[in-house]
């Protein structure tokens, strides 16, 4: 069985140990990716607004029916509220996010034409819209690299020893410099998918891990490899 691995002594040896760590995932996971369904930037930036405190999937299940009806930031911002929130009340707290969808939209048609902003600048300043969630739309609708620190990926670089900071833009900024630029959103794919696969809050799967050599928290988890191994999950929460 694997030891736990020390946290490398220098930077360069932690951004060595880090980058074959992000390699690893990616030969783990070659189909990993946003795993909320979207068409546009209008899309993605709604969709992910609405998956607070939900799953993905639940999320995708409502989309079409959404858009559909909603299939713009005006015809958003002119919504009749009881008829959003009939739409999106399996997703639950739907009161909150109808009135974020609205202000949203609205802020959208007074500020942007009705078109998303590809800039990080100008999604921060949009209601109901962080940093993670500028992230998510900057790298997966627009192309523009971004790290998106959701609670697996701060977990798991914690775990990794890439950073101490529970901080999400702290964490981002410490992570961000251990990487290329244009590694920067798989790099997040990578880690929030194994953080839902394998490596959970609760019991992770170190028996099981691609990176157990490589990983200072060995042994947070299972290291049995059957007792491990039942703790994959082949799907995400989504």
């Amino acid at each position: 069985m694997p030891r736990a691995a020390a946290v490398p002594p220098t930077r360069t040896g932690l951004v060595r140990q880090a980058r074959k760590i992000d390699r690893v995932l990616a030969d783990t996971y070659p189909d990993a990716r946003c795993e909320l369904d979207f068409d546009n930037p209008f899309e993605l930036l709604v969709v992910t607004v609405l998956s607070a405190q939900t799953t993905d999937k639940r999320v995708n299940a409502v989309r079409p029916t959404l858009f559909a009806a909603y299939p713009d930031a005006p015809a958003m911002a002119a919504a009749d509220r009881e008829t959003l929130e009939g739409i999106i009340g399996p997703l639950g707290f739907f009161r909150a996010k109808t009135e974020s969808l609205l202000k949203l939209s609205a802020a959208l048609v007074e500020r942007h034409e009705g078109q998303v902003p590809p800039r990080l600048k100008d999604l921060v300043e949009l209601p109901g819209v962080g940093r993670k969630t500028a992230n998510v739309v900057l790298g997966n609708a627009f192309g523009i690299p971004g790290i998106t620190v959701d609670t697996h990926f701060g977990r798991l670089a914690r775990r990794f020893g890439w950073t101490e900071e529970t901080d999400p833009v702290k964490a981002e900024h410490a992570v961000g410099a251990l990487f290329p630029k244009k590694d920067w959103t798989m790099l997040s794919h990578h880690l929030i998918w194994h953080g839902r696969r394998c490596c959970h809050a609760q019991k992770p799967a170190c028996g099981a891990c691609p990176v157990a050599k490589l990983c200072p928290s060995y042994g947070a988890g299972p290291t049995d490899p059957e007792v491990a191994a039942k703790l994959l999950r082949t799907e995400g929460r989504a």
